[in-house]
């Protein structure tokens, strides 16, 4: 008599087993299929959560009256946003004042402080176009963050990201 062995199904080995979806293809299949309104809402409630302390201390304030676009090349996303009232507010990319381009890849080490904002400009790697001055505003302000005091949750995104555009 012959005994059949079965493989191991545990719920966490079977996990493990599975392939690992690419963030960049996970983003792209979904972002054009829901709404921007979702999105903006989405964006905007992260965003302001995130920023809370910057906000209150009106570091935004170059981006009142003003659009900064942000274009995840790779990824084909295109965003702006401008500061109304203390809060950010997303928007349809159109015209803004200034843009930020930037591949997802360096856009999360500068995140995630594995990668100088200015050594990515030097590189060419962030672009800044339009209203330079505001691009620079806002490179710089991003510099000058704690991103070690962003809450866990977000840390450990930023480090899942990475870890699958590896």
């Amino acid at each position: 008599m012959t005994s059949l062995t079965l493989p191991n199904l545990a719920p966490s080995r079977l996990l493990k087993s599975l392939p690992t979806p690419s963030f960049a293809k996970v983003i792209q299949f979904t972002e054009p299929k829901v709404p921007f309104s979702i999105r903006k809402k989405v964006a905007e409630q992260l965003l302001n959560y995130l920023f809370k302390e910057q906000l209150q201390d009106n570091e935004f304030y170059f981006l009142e009256g003003q659009e900064l676009g942000l274009e995840v090349r790779d990824l084909n996303i295109q965003i702006a946003f401008t500061c109304q009232n203390e809060k950010l507010i997303v928007l349809p990319a159109h015209q803004p004042d200034a843009w930020v381009r930037g591949d997802a890849a360096d856009l999360i080490q500068m995140a995630s402080q594995e990668a100088d904002p200015d050594t990515l400009f030097f590189q060419r790697r962030l672009v800044i176009e339009g209203n330079t001055e505001l691009g620079l505003a806002i490179k710089n302000l991003m510099d000058s963050v704690d991103w070690s005091e962003m809450p866990a949750l977000f840390q450990r995104s930023i480090q899942l990201a990475q870890r699958s555009i590896k």
